[in-house]
């Protein structure tokens, strides 16, 4: 099925490895994702102390609740990435693991540095928006 989610982006801004804008027919059904923390199934942390370990099992963990919604990844239409730290290094390996993930689908995304996540150990949380037909 093709995704229903159509990337925008613009010559008159900078370059940049993502879409600035993303869109949706009005019909379309809007799915609101909890952000995807990088949980092993039996609730405990994840690859502590490796961001980008973190960011591949967010990734992981957001694909299996988009399944459960009806959807797939190419259905996301946009993605917060957070990661605890104040290193860009950090930021980058986790924004590296994310754009290699969405590949050509790489949907407009805001990358932020936090002071701390939720669960002991935790250093990245991938939030994310999609749309599927109606």
């Amino acid at each position: 099925m093709t995704s229903v989610v159509q990337l925008v982006r613009s010559d008159r801004l900078a370059p940049a490895p993502y879409a600035y804008a993303a869109t949706s027919p009005a019909e379309s059904r809007v799915i609101h994702l909890a952000g995807a923390c990088p949980l092993n199934s039996d609730g405990t942390t994840g690859a502590i102390d490796d961001v980008a370990g973190q960011a591949r099992i967010c990734l992981a963990n957001m694909e299996i609740a988009l399944e459960a919604a009806g959807a797939r990844l190419t259905d996301v239409i946009s993605t917060r990435v957070l990661v605890a730290t104040q290193d860009r290094a950090e930021l980058v390996a986790a924004w590296d693991v994310v754009a290699a993930h969405f590949g050509a689908h790489l949907v407009p995304s805001t990358l932020v540095g936090v002071a701390v996540l939720g669960y002991p150990d935790q250093l990245v949380e991938i939030e994310a928006v999609a749309a599927v037909p109606g």
